[in-house]
């Protein structure tokens, strides 16, 4: 049997059968826009598609493999389509079905190298071939024993993750740590361990006679270099090749294409570099960007009319990305929304991140209830470990959740051993000498959980040691709350509240809400998507140093907005745990975008119908009125959010009157008290600091503290004059606030 005829290898009409009479082939064109009938009909030459989200590039590639074949020029089996995920082959192979291309063959990279490399590796190599690795990361810690290097769970997921960037990058051993330098890649230990880890590895895997799937990429290149009459074999077969998501090509892949190809030109590959989120793991949008330098004669197409969203959603990834630099900012797309107009993006600070999961906790519910499904809505973090809390509030909230790309919290390997390491230590009581200088229950679990690799400091870098640490120190904080909640409960209570919880989100899956990160969210969409912890340290994220890395989160940020059909929420909080310093910013992204932040954001280019902006906010409005801030003990001007407030810098010499800030919270807490609702929606601890330090005398002194607006200043003016003049109050009942005010002071106190 030929190789051209193994159904293993090419199941498909063998090389020079006819494909079935065409039939109809123009009816495959209707319903295509200009842009996408370009693309369905451009069957010969190199062909570029620099397709933006929501532009229906899918439909747009599998309408041109099924044109072509209908049209008798791309008999079905000398085409081979690949892209990057199971599910996404899956979708093209079911709309190649229905289109009447079934027998396309439509793979993933590694699936179809591993075909070849099966089917050839007798004739080129000789004997079966070799078996692959059910699990990599067990030999990596084989690797890791034999050098004497301890590694934990997640320093041995980070160990397997750089091994796989190094193969990817066609990166031998002894060249890791000069290719870790030279791409500026924060390696997770000292690049020396990691080489020695991966020679070993390497070693290991010979010794035995066992393959990776990074090696099914290595070696089927290498069987195509070496024997060219296997590559010519290959060649015959595969005339016609479209490559999807070519933005996210490594090195190595770009070298089987090209071996694939060979001399030919028969190629059309389809991507946006707006969405290139993978650099970390080898991807690189400069074979995209390349494309027509090494194929001068290539049909470029762009698609730009946006399907998804709503002129309000995408103005705001078009002016998201006009801000954002580098090659691929040059190359980006300007998209144009073909939808109806929708809500303007919602941004909502909020003081906390549990004020935050329950404030988008509402929101969902409210959208539930009014008709959306929960399947049609998602909310997206940078990092999984964020999870936990919206997992909590959407529970407290009744509202069904599935997770995406992520263990549940509390099946996390790190969250069930601390777990355990915790019943320990509880059932050990004062036995357990870890408890000795431990006085309370968070010092207690700090003291536990620190032998599980939790520290005060986060780690540097990014990875599974980052999750296991950002994970531990949820438990950290679960245990701060549940204290300060449960006067003189110990470990024992502990326990059993994170037993109980875990028993909760163990329920049976169902589908509802996605909770996704926003790699593992990259090419899906929901009619409404809440992007969440926009802080800078977050988003991006604190180990995002060089402008390329800043760039890339950017990007990732766009790649979220651009799930969102019609509904767009973004959100943030100010301070981690309830009563904590307000002290983070929204994301530097934001700038420019969210009212009241400055940059321009008039006019929609290329984003559909008109649709004007509402106007600022009564605090963007005092902002713009103050003018300049300036330090009132040494006259530099402030741009910090919290010293603009005290109207001085943190390091000058603060002129606190304690007794009169005293009074003052007790005021606010009266007031908060009477109308049921948190102090900050008072006054935050910034401004009663600033008024405590100013002492202000009269109406216009006190306007002028930042935070003090007009409603607040009717509202709280006397009785704050009257406290700073030294008077006493007579306890009087307020008048409880409507939820509007309630809304706008929490809005007020964040944007201050």
């Amino acid at each position: 049997m030929t190789a051209a005829t193994d159904p293993a290898l090419f199941p498909s009409h063998p090389t020079g059968a006819h494909p079935a009479p065409p039939q109809d082939a123009d009816a495959v064109l209707e319903g295509l826009d200009p842009e996408q009938r370009e693309v369905a009909t451009a069957l010969h030459g190199p062909v570029c598609v620099l397709a933006g989200a929501g532009t229906g590039k899918t439909r747009a590639i599998t309408h041109r493999i099924a044109y072509g074949v209908r049209a008798g020029v791309l008999p079905p089996a000398s085409v081979l389509a690949v892209t990057f995920t199971q599910r996404a082959a899956g979708e093209m192979r079911g709309r190649l079905r229905q289109l009447g291309a079934g027998n396309v063959q439509t793979r993933t990279f590694h699936s179809a190298a591993l075909r070849q490399l099966q089917f050839f590796w007798p004739k080129a190599v000789g004997g079966p071939p070799p078996q692959l690795l059910d699990r990599k990361v067990q030999v990596v810690a084989e690797a890791a024993a034999r050098c004497r290097i301890r590694l934990d769970r997640g320093e041995l997921r980070d160990a397997t993750g750089e091994i796989e960037w190094a193969k990817v990058t066609q990166t031998v051993p002894e060249d890791y740590p000069g290719a870790v330098a030279a791409a500026s890649r924060e390696a997770p230990r000292d690049p020396a361990e990691i080489r020695r880890i991966y020679e070993h590895y390497e070693q290991i895997k010979r010794d035995r006679g066992a393959i990776d799937f990074e090696d099914v990429l290595l070696l089927t290149v290498g069987v195509l270099q070496d024997r060219p009459d296997i590559a010519e074999t290959v060649r015959a077969q595969y005339q016609h090749f479209v490559v999807d998501e070519y933005q996210d090509v490594s090195p190595l892949q770009q070298r089987l294409l090209e071996l694939w190809v060979g001399e030919r030109e028969n190629l059309c590959v389809v991507g946006d570099a707006s969405q290139t989120i993978y650099s970390f793991a080898g991807a690189t949008s400069d074979h995209l960007l390349d494309f027509r330098a090494r194929h001068p004669r290539a049909t470029v197409v762009k698609l730009v009319r946006d399907y998804r969203s709503t002129p309000q959603v995408v103005h705001l990834a078009n002016t998201l990305l006009g801000q954002a630099s580098g090659r691929a900012a040059e190359h980006r797309l300007e998209l144009r929304s073909q939808r109806d107009p929708g809500p303007e993006p919602g941004y909502t600070p909020y003081p906390d991140e549990p004020a935050e999961a329950e404030g988008v906790a509402r929101s969902i519910r409210d959208l539930v209830q009014a008709g959306t499904q929960p399947g049609d809505i998602a909310i997206l973090f940078r990092i999984n470990a964020q999870s936990e809390v919206y997992e909590q509030a959407l529970t407290d909230a009744g509202v069904p959740y599935q997770l995406r790309g992520a263990e549940r919290f509390f099946e996390r390997p790190e969250v069930r051993e601390a777990h355990v390491a915790l019943r320990g230590a509880a059932r050990a009581g004062s036995n357990d000498s870890l408890l000795d200088d431990a006085v309370d229950l968070p010092s207690q679990v700090r003291a536990v959980l620190g032998t599980k690799g939790w520290q005060p400091e986060p780690p540097a870098g990014s990875g599974a040691v980052r999750d296991r640490w950002e994970s531990l120190a949820a438990l950290v904080r679960l245990a701060s709350d549940f204290a300060e909640a449960n006067p003189g409960a110990g470990l024992p209570e502990l326990v059993e509240e994170i037993g109980q919880r875990a028993s909760v989100q163990h329920a049976p899956t169902v589908q509802g809400v996605t909770l996704a990160s926003l790699h593992s969210a990259k090419g899906l969409e929901w009619e409404a998507v809440f992007l969440v912890g926009l802080t800078d340290g977050m988003m991006p994220i604190t180990h995002a140093r060089t402008e390329a890395q800043l760039e890339e989160e950017r990007r990732l940020l766009y790649v979220g907005v651009t799930r969102a059909r019609r509904q767009l929420s973004l959100s943030w909080a100010l301070a981690r745990s309830p009563g904590g310093r307000a002290v983070r910013r929204p994301s530097r992204f934001l700038e420019g975008l969210r009212p009241g932040s400055g940059g321009a954001t008039v006019g929609r280019r290329g984003s559909g119908p008109s649709v004007e902006r509402g106007e600022p906010s009564r605090a963007a409005r005092s902002r713009v009125r103050r003018g300049p801030a300036r330090c009132r003990v040494c006259g530099r001007s402030l741009t910090d959010p919290g010293e603009v407030k005290l109207m001085r810098c943190e390091e000058c010499p603060s002129d606190l009157d304690e007794e009169l800030y005293e009074r003052l919270r007790e005021w606010r807490s009266e007031q908060a008290l009477l109308l049921g609702q948190p102090a900050y929606c008072v006054f935050t601890d910034k401004t009663l600091l600033a008024i405590a330090e100013n002492v202000p005398d009269s109406e216009l002194a006190l306007r002028r503290i930042s935070g003090v607006g007009g409603r607040k200043l009717d509202r709280y003016g006397a009785d704050v004059l009257a406290i700073c003049a030294g008077e006493r109050l007579t306890s009087e009942k307020a008048e409880l606030e409507d939820p509007d005010d309630v809304t706008e002071a929490v809005t007020e106190s964040a944007e201050k």
